[in-house]
């Protein structure tokens, strides 16, 4: 059963222009109906998916640091109370490296989160305009500064690959980035995401994005440079010192169970797939009318949850053990993954196979999704 909680906070202070995920501007926001609206969408997927503690929990959004620190207290005991909390649980918080937010952060720390990811994203000012973001490179290592003296565990995030960036910038600012010293740093290409103000600024040649052969190089870059630094990649975005790996992410990764409420939330528990009303609103609402925020609640079968896991897994240096797979799922070892092909890749140098476990190269990783095409039988998803 679930061992995970995902908590989603929707709202931001401003749309970033590059950013899909499901955010939203408030002029305000009653924090007493939400808590009350949380807290009934906790108890229905602990309804739903009881038993042992939790191992971790993460507060994504949206911007979870504009949460008062008092709601955050609350939910914690109320998963507490719930399911209990395993010793030396992950509790991750997401925010923006404003001087607001970082005001809040001892609060965060006593109300029991150990661990946060802050969306630095650029580390010199003209960027971050670029980026959208609301806080200058100066609010944004100072907030990093406090952040380490409250939370044991920093992670932050950085965007690379962007227009007109060069592989020499690139590398001096990641350079300076591992000087901080956190232990996990999540590393991105500017990807141009469909229905985003950038995709808009593409379409209308405001800006051009960066050519495949520099984004190939800065890739390659970055993955030598965190390995040498002792951060080396285990996801195909996200490194870390040994040990400091992102647990409730590797849940995901791993294909385990997890409980995920607020707006837009995805879980996956029991063999089934739940998603959350994406408009807050319309969230409240079915709160208001049935007690929880699910607009979508289905069985999956045994070969899409296969998919699902291979696909998933295959992101990880780790790989998967494609016996463990097999017995899990109920399938024969072929019919996870086209063997042919993958001792034609591992050929060329670009997965490889030590026993059951298969998993693909550091030459690989640049052309994951091409290799999960041919890698992942297309018939293991079931209509």
């Amino acid at each position: 059963m679930a061992r995970a909680l995902y908590i989603h906070w929707p709202f931001c202070l401003a749309k970033c222009p590059y950013c899909d995920f499901n955010s939203h501007v408030r002029a305000s926001v009653d924090h007493a109906r939400w808590q009350d609206a949380l807290l009934a969408d906790m108890r229905h997927e602990h309804s739903m998916a009881g038993g042992e503690a939790l191992d971790s929990i993460f507060f994504g959004g949206g911007t979870p640091s504009l949460m008062p620190p008092a709601l955050v207290a609350r939910l914690l005991e109320e998963a507490d109370r719930l399911w209990g909390l395993s010793s030396g649980i992950e509790i991750t918080l997401e925010g923006n490296p404003s001087s607001v937010e970082a005001a809040n952060y001892a609060e965060l720390a006593s109300a029991g989160v150990n661990r946060v990811s802050l969306g630095l994203q650029a580390l010199e000012d003209e960027t971050l305009r670029f980026l959208g973001r609301l806080h200058d490179a100066r609010e944004g290592l100072a907030a990093l500064d406090v952040a380490q003296r409250h939370f044991a565990r920093v992670s932050f995030d950085l965007i690379y690959a962007r227009p007109g960036q060069t592989v020499e910038q690139w590398r001096q600012e990641l350079t300076r980035a591992l000087s901080f010293g956190t232990g996990h740093l999540s590393l991105y290409q500017l990807t141009i995401e469909p229905g985003t103000r950038f995709a808009t600024m593409v379409r209308q040649r405001e800006f051009a994005p960066l050519d495949d052969d520099a984004c190939a190089d800065m890739f390659t870059l970055t993955r030598e440079t965190t390995a040498a630094a002792g951060l080396p990649a285990y996801e195909i975005s996200n490194h870390a010192r040994l040990g400091e790996e992102s647990r409730h992410n590797l849940t995901y990764w791993r294909y385990q169970d997890y409980s995920g409420i607020g707006p837009g939330a995805h879980g996956r528990r029991a063999g089934a797939a739940t998603v959350r009303h994406r408009k807050p609103e319309n969230w409240l609402s079915a709160i208001a009318e049935q007690g929880h925020g699910i607009s979508e609640e289905r069985p999956l079968g045994r070969r899409e949850q296969a998919s699902e896991a291979m696909v998933m897994g295959l992101r990880l240096r780790e790989g998967v053990d494609l016996d463990v797979m097999a017995s899990r799922f109920g399938l024969d070892r072929p019919a996870l993954c086209d063997h042919a092909k993958a001792e034609f890749y591992d050929r060329q140098g670009l997965v490889w196979r030590d026993g059951a476990r298969l998993g693909v190269t550091e030459a690989g990783m640049p052309l994951l999704d091409a290799l999960l095409g041919e890698l992942v039988p297309g018939e293991l998803v079931e209509t």
